[in-house]
């Protein structure tokens, strides 16, 4: 199993979003996805352990990235998923995305979980290398996915026999 030792992004500090972070985390959620979460559903992901953000600072604002990730309830053991991480593309490169999924995954650990999956655009190589580095594989494809068409991969990966996050 791939270790991932945790990484910090050198000016961020990674925290449960709150009600004053939304509008932060829905301009990224524009600025970096063609078919943007709408501002709702992320109002309806407040209170939920693993919607996080990667805040510039100690104030409210500043937001440098989000991950929100949660449980599918299930036989056993719940499932994690991770279901939304975004950056700022003026952040990228950084490490935001690697603080943000390592405290996700980390969550969902604690949470039970014992394996967490996603979907992720077929052409999105920066995110597929990310996920790969944190032990994600491929599951299926899931075809025309989105609403533009693109496919979807399936990845999962183990939160068990984990050296860290």
């Amino acid at each position: 199993m791939t270790a991932v030792q945790p990484v910090d992004a050198e000016d961020v500090r990674v925290r449960q979003a709150t009600r004053a972070d939304l509008l932060d985390v829905f301009r990224i959620e524009e600025s970096v996805f063609p078919q943007p979460w709408p501002y709702s559903a992320f109002e309806r992901q407040l209170g939920t352990p693993g919607f996080l953000v990667a805040a510039e600072g100690d104030g409210p604002g500043g937001i440098a990235g989000y991950v929100v990730a949660d449980e599918i309830p299930g036989h056993g053991r719940p499932l994690g998923h991770v279901k939304n991480l975004a950056v700022r593309p003026e952040r990228r490169g950084e490490g935001v995305a690697k603080a943000l999924l390592s405290r996700g995954l980390a969550t969902l650990a604690g949470q039970g979980a014992r394996s967490v999956k996603l979907e992720v655009r077929e052409g999105n190589e920066a995110a597929r290398g990310l996920y790969d580095a944190f032990g994600f594989e491929y599951l299926q494809t899931l075809p025309q996915y989105y609403a533009d068409g693109e496919d979807a991969y399936v990845l999962v990966a183990s939160l068990e026999d984990r050296d860290g996050f």
